[in-house]
């Protein structure tokens, strides 16, 4: 049995990662949040499992974190393996371009939950990264590769690029750390992932969603006159998440993308939300513009799956069926 210490754990993340582990026997799990962008209700299914120690804490509290590496350490000879899996950060679009806001979370959070990962002498860290790394160059033939020189913005540019600078920064300690030997883990580029119960419908699937079920129309940027995506189920990404922690020759440090190559344009996607609502042809409102939005996002995946078997289960039709079902049932 092993011992899963998780940050960010009431996140669309760290939630569903939760759930896979508690629900799959896999383990114990200690985590927190300070509920930034989620809240108590993501994790109610799950608060009361004998296996979940879950506490609101800040990952930017020194000591908060001293008290969770305390009881690791109390804990960590019951189990056979001890993993850390960052999920915390500050992720919604609307922060992409807040240097302050995302810096301390994104940045410092990270640094330091891995040197706590390093000083109980934990087996593996998984650093969620995104892939907003980038940038600008967000699509090639094939999908961009992990190995594949970026192209991003500058400060005379746009703001946004501060948020993939930090990721990536994140990534470099990542690798530092396994080169020299301290743990063994990964980064991992998450492209575009959704949940059916977003706490917070600031994402474009759960906006149109209930813009359409609200009011039968939706407002969408300027860019989506144009922009195209993919878009990944947090059940896929979470799964790769376990995956790479089954596959000990992938923890090497390197960075993987997770994403699916099934893409589709913002405005084909309002007319899918709207077929599948019940509406002939939604109305369409485009208000504002937002600087270095990449036209199209494509990664290339072929490294995780060679390198652990993972691949993506749930269809965009699915995950939409999802979501439309889970409000149904909640009455969201």
């Amino acid at each position: 049995m092993n011992l899963y210490v998780i940050s960010g754990v009431a996140g669309m993340t760290g939630n569903e990662l939760a759930r896979q582990i508690l629900n799959g026997n896999k383990g114990a799990i200690i985590g927190f949040d300070n509920f930034f962008c989620s809240s108590m209700d993501t994790i109610a299914d799950i608060a009361e499992n004998e296996n979940f120690d879950f506490f609101q804490y800040d990952i930017n509290s020194a000591a908060q974190m001293a008290e969770i590496q305390y009881l690791v350490n109390r804990k960590k000879s019951d189990f056979d393996k001890v993993y850390y899996i960052n999920c915390a950060a500050v992720v919604h679009t609307e922060y992409f371009y807040h240097v302050n806001t995302t810096y301390d979370t994104n940045v410092n959070g990270m640094r330091v939950f891995l040197q706590q990962a390093i000083a109980v002498g934990a087996d593996a860290y998984i650093n969620c990264s995104t892939s907003e790394v980038y940038s600008m160059q967000s699509f090639a033939e094939g999908g961009v590769k992990e190995s594949d020189f970026l192209l991003m913005a500058n400060a005379e540019h746009s703001q946004r690029t501060s948020y993939a600078t930090g990721k990536l920064l994140t990534e470099f300690f990542m690798k530092d750390a396994v080169d020299n030997g301290l743990i063994k883990g990964c980064s991992i580029r998450f492209a575009n992932v959704y949940s059916k119960n977003e706490r917070f419908a600031k994402h474009i699937l759960p906006h149109i969603v209930t813009s359409l079920t609200e009011t039968g129309k939706v407002v969408l940027l300027e860019n989506s006159k144009k922009n195209k995506r993919t878009f990944l189920h947090n059940n896929d990404s979470c799964a790769s998440v376990l995956r790479l922690l089954e596959t000990p020759q992938a923890l090497d440090g390197t960075v993987y993308n997770v994403a699916t190559d099934e893409e589709i344009s913002i405005i084909d996607l309002v007319y899918l939300i709207g077929e599948k609502l019940g509406i002939g042809k939604p109305e369409i409102i485009f208000e504002g513009y937002r600087e270095s939005d990449p036209e199209r996002r494509v990664l290339n995946t072929e490294k995780i799956r060679s390198r652990t078997g993972w691949k993506p289960e749930i269809s965009l039709s699915e995950g939409i069926d999802m979501i439309i079902q889970y409000r149904k049932e909640n009455n969201k």
